[in-house]
């Protein structure tokens, strides 16, 4: 498997401020991985459920703790299911998030 991509993996901590307040914060994880497309019977499987189907990213499992938001390449995206494969490996299913990194939309 060619793990020459990067993404990066997103999990939401909270701190507590100074007047005991929990404040969403967001931890960044560089992961390597095998960057493939969604097959075709993916995409028209997520399509039926509402889903935007876009990329499949396959990775050692052990550098997946249950993120659910990924980024590649400046855009992130949802993670709506997961995949554990063989020799170790599992498979994130991800879709465009609504929202893009230059604060552009998709309604």
């Amino acid at each position: 498997m060619d793990r020459s991509n990067v993404i990066y993996l997103f999990q939401r901590q909270y701190t507590e401020n100074e007047y005991g307040i929990l404040t969403p914060v967001e931890v960044r994880k560089k992961v390597y991985c095998q960057v493939d497309s969604v097959t075709s019977a993916e995409w028209f499987e997520g399509g039926r459920n509402g889903l935007n189907p876009e990329y499949r990213f396959t990775m050692f499992k052990g550098d997946y703790s249950g993120e659910e938001i990924a980024e590649y390449n400046g855009n992130r995206y949802s993670i709506y299911r997961t995949y554990i494969g063989r020799n170790e490996t599992i498979e994130l299913y991800t879709e465009k998030n609504k929202g893009t990194s230059d604060g552009e939309t998709n309604n």
